[in-house]
């Protein structure tokens, strides 16, 4: 099965949270922050307000960063992901 987002939504599965810090220590599972990086998985076709198309700016593969509590949680063939609209994203991280 697969996720088709609608509108302005972008499907996001999140990227492995860090377990170690920069010194060294490794951080229980529950001291972990809620990771707000992510990869793009899927985009829908982009939506229309007031009659202007809003053109998607992010695409497949894309690595993103988004608002901490944004979006919806859906778990799907035992793998979980977010579905976020595309001004829930904050920023597209480029290497």
């Amino acid at each position: 099965m697969t996720l088709k987002p609608l509108g302005d939504r972008v499907v996001l599965k999140q990227l492995a949270p860090e377990v170690t810090t920069k010194s060294g220590i490794v951080l229980a599972t529950a001291a972990q922050e809620k990771p707000q990086e992510a990869e793009v998985v899927a985009v829908g076709p982009g939506a229309v307000v007031d009659g202007k198309k809003i053109e998607m700016e992010v695409v497949v593969g894309d690595k993103v960063i988004y608002s901490k509590y944004a979006g919806t949680e859906v778990k799907l063939d035992g793998e979980e992901y977010i579905v976020v609209k595309q001004g829930d994203i904050l920023a597209v991280v480029e290497a």
